[in-house]
């Protein structure tokens, strides 16, 4: 039977239209043309089909295309639940997108012309709240890949016991084509339009930085929510995190996803016994690395990897990339793309890829390949040229499911972005508590900390002990800063986070994707478990 005309225009799927076979095709095609209601029936419906989870958009076979970011998600999701004793029913809350909000408004640029600026913005769980997720400026931004975005990030935060749901937003412009007056006009009347549909606030809503943003939109947005919705709310800076330290930033936040990536990386390859059954190394002194993106994650990643006794032989990004087999000085390449806007004639480098070739460099051979830029940089096309032992994901999504299976084959480990790349929510999480609680990590204690520490340097020269106070380390003779505190839970966080992991994946004997997913699904139903069901 044929769908039914929609009506008024507004694009419609009935669920009595999706029992044609006709209409279910579209809808799974097109999931954000059904009603809210609709889809979740829609996804629960399919979730017990066995004929959906081997449906062609679904499928890994030769002929399938690359499955879009939001079935990427929904793919690892199925695997996971296979592992699991949880009730359908269960499964269908956890799938579903709680809230979503497409919104447009106008803005006059600086040369008198008005553009329309479609902003979007997608709330997963609320089994724990506030919802929390980054906001990102990019023209390809849509419905679906900030539904696919929320989703992962509530799993993220359920895998290293952060307790948010998830959350995701987006603009859909490309930042580098408006003036800074622009996107603080951008910004402000976002950071307006989530407030008014209930998607901004420190109890309810909370963004941070993602693709195309920083510090500096974050500010507008808090800016924005403080004067004019929280002049009576002393929490009101917590609406947002990843600000600067001036608005209530906390210190460690700018480098804490790449800094993530390292501590988790380096937890892994420190554990002789997971490296020998997966057949991989141990340690990470004098590693080979390469890093796909040279923005806030990459860098970040890279400068820690070569902190850590790593060594970074090659660095791609979107206009050129550059290899030195013998490591190449991260900071001095920093300075270089920074004044030159590439990384193309950087004197360290001993070959160079031009744009066109850039990704070549994914190919080359080393210990570590960490794709730190946009989803899907291993997919079907190059996955069998890979030739690293290890894919650590910076990025979200940067490894199709057909590309997994691809690299599984080859005895190549992927550990999953949605714990590689939780560092930043978890620091997140910290600056949240800072500007609950109105005063910075370690402001009472550090003096108390210090004091004790050279009472005790004092005591053992009295009883004879010879102490060079001059080779003495940080760590040794100070009290802890608001740094090393947020450090120092970073890595408690994300060593943690990889330790359960690695447990569940040798239990089930699956890989450490479908391993974190089982391990966030069960934290997840334990919240619902506990706290009942909202009448």
């Amino acid at each position: 039977r044929p769908p039914p005309r929609p009506h008024r225009n507004s694009f419609r799927i009935s669920m009595q239209a999706t029992r044609a076979p006709r209409a279910m095709a579209l809808a799974v095609r097109f999931p954000c043309l059904l009603s809210c209601s609709s889809r979740h029936r829609m996804l629960a419906s399919l979730l017990a089909n066995s004929n959906f989870r081997n449906a062609r958009c679904f499928s890994t076979s030769d002929e399938a295309p690359e499955p879009r970011f939001l079935d990427m998600v929904q793919i690892n999701f199925n695997k996971a639940a296979k592992y699991t004793d949880m009730h359908e029913s269960m499964l269908k809350q956890i799938l579903a997108c709680n809230s979503v909000l497409r919104v447009s408004f106008p803005i006059r640029r600086d040369n008198g012309e008005i553009d329309v600026i479609r902003g979007y913005r997608a709330q997963h769980s609320h089994h724990r709240t506030p919802c929390k997720g980054g906001i990102r400026y990019a023209a390809n931004v849509d419905l679906q890949e900030v539904e696919a975005l929320a989703s992962l990030m509530t799993f993220k935060c359920a895998v290293v016991n952060v307790p948010f749901g998830g959350a995701k937003g987006g603009v859909a412009i490309n930042p580098k084509e408006y003036s800074v007056i622009e996107l603080e006009k951008i910004t402000r009347r976002y950071a307006v339009e989530l407030k008014k549909y209930g998607f901004l606030g420190p109890g309810v809503d909370v963004p941070a930085p993602d693709v195309g943003t920083g510090a500096r939109e974050m500010s507008w947005i808090c800016d924005t929510f403080s004067v004019l919705y929280g002049m009576e709310d002393v929490n009101a800076y917590a609406c947002v995190t990843g600000k600067p330290i001036t608005l209530g930033g906390v210190d460690g936040r700018t480098e804490a996803t790449g800094l993530g990536v390292c501590y988790a990386t380096k937890y892994f390859l420190g554990l002789a016994d997971e490296c020998k059954r997966v057949g991989v190394s141990p340690g990470l002194e004098g590693k080979s690395v390469i890093v796909q993106g040279f923005g806030n994650v990459g860098y970040h990643a890279a400068y820690f990897f070569e902190k850590f006794g790593a060594k970074v032989i090659g660095v791609i990004e979107f206009n050129g990339s550059v290899y030195n087999p013998k490591g190449l000085d991260i900071e001095a390449l920093k300075s270089y793309m920074t004044s030159h806007g590439s990384l193309l004639g950087f004197k360290g480098a001993t070959k160079e890829y031009p744009k066109e070739r850039a990704l070549e460099l994914m190919e080359e051979e080393c210990d570590l390949l960490v794709p730190a830029a946009l989803e899907k940089s291993v997919n079907r096309s190059n996955a069998d040229r890979i030739k690293a032992k290890i894919v650590v994901e910076g990025a979200n999504g940067p490894t199709t499911p057909y590309a997994e299976e691809i690299l599984s084959k080859k005895g190549v480990i992927v550990l999953p972005d949605m714990l590689m790349n939780a560092g930043g929510v978890s620091v997140s999480y910290f600056e949240w508590l800072k500007n609950l609680s109105h005063v910075g990590f370690g402001r009472i204690t550090r003096r108390w900390e210090e004091k004790g520490k050279q009472g005790f340097l004092q005591e053992l020269k009295k009883a004879g002990v010879v102490i060079d106070d001059a080779g003495l380390s940080h760590e040794t003779k100070s009290g802890a800063s608001e740094r090393d505190l947020v450090y120092s839970g970073l890595e408690d966080t994300m060593c943690k986070g990889m330790q359960e992991t690695v447990d569940t994946a040798r239990q089930l004997g699956v890989s450490y994707r479908v391993a974190a997913f089982v391990n966030a699904l069960k934290k997840m139903e334990g919240t619902y478990r506990d706290a009942g069901f909202t009448i």
